[in-house]
């Protein structure tokens, strides 16, 4: 309980105070290109129950048709506006919206495609799906450039290959990590860490 309130009043508090930036990137996003402001793709939540995640929207309409889930840095379905936003992880604020709506918290496992998160089910890693999915934690700050690591994929299936070999596997150990070691002490710790990590 003293998570889910604290979840609130910060994701709260900052939907106030970022209100401003949030109606300028909003605006940015309807000039640069035609389409919703809002990603709502489905991502799978606690015990695998699916949810529509709030994302400000970085690429061009029907970009889950034209490639797969994983974005490498060099991917043409990313806006301009959107390389800005990915850059500073600004797109992913307005998923304060759904810790508001209590399908995240602020510090928790991020949240995968469905196909993705099948991938843990009946493996020691599923653990990570007993909890509510987060904005951040260790996994979000572990110091990788993954849409370098994916640029210069010659087709989609190339892609997610490189992303399932080289990327998922540490992922999912710090995800595990969390999950083992949360507390509202190590909460407090990846917030500072993730504000560190934007800001500078």
């Amino acid at each position: 309980m003293t998570k889910r309130w604290l979840d609130l009043f910060f994701s709260i508090f900052g939907v106030i105070i970022l209100s401003p930036f949030l109606l300028l990137f909003a605006a940015l996003i309807k000039i640069a290109s035609p389409g919703p402001v809002f990603y709502r793709g489905v991502r799978a939540g606690k015990i695998f129950k699916p949810f529509r995640i709030f994302k400000f929207r970085t690429m061009v309409m029907g970009a889950e048709e034209i490639g797969g889930p994983s974005t490498a840095e060099d991917d043409p379905r990313v806006t301009k506006i959107g390389k800005f936003l990915r850059r500073f992880k600004l797109d992913e604020l307005p998923q304060l919206f759904n810790v508001i709506k209590g399908e995240m918290s602020l510090v928790g496992p991020r949240p995968e495609v469905l196909e993705y998160a099948e991938l843990y089910r009946g493996k020691p890693e599923e653990i990570v799906y007993s909890i509510k999915p987060g904005m951040s934690d260790y996994a979000s700050l572990w110091d990788i450039n993954e849409g370098e690591i994916l640029k210069g994929a010659k087709s989609t299936e190339e892609t997610e290959r490189i992303y399932l070999e080289k990327i998922r596997p540490e992922k999912v150990r710090l995800q595990m990590k969390y999950v083992r070691e949360k507390s509202l002490i190590t909460d407090i710790k990846i917030i500072l860490l993730t504000i560190k990590k934007i800001v500078i």
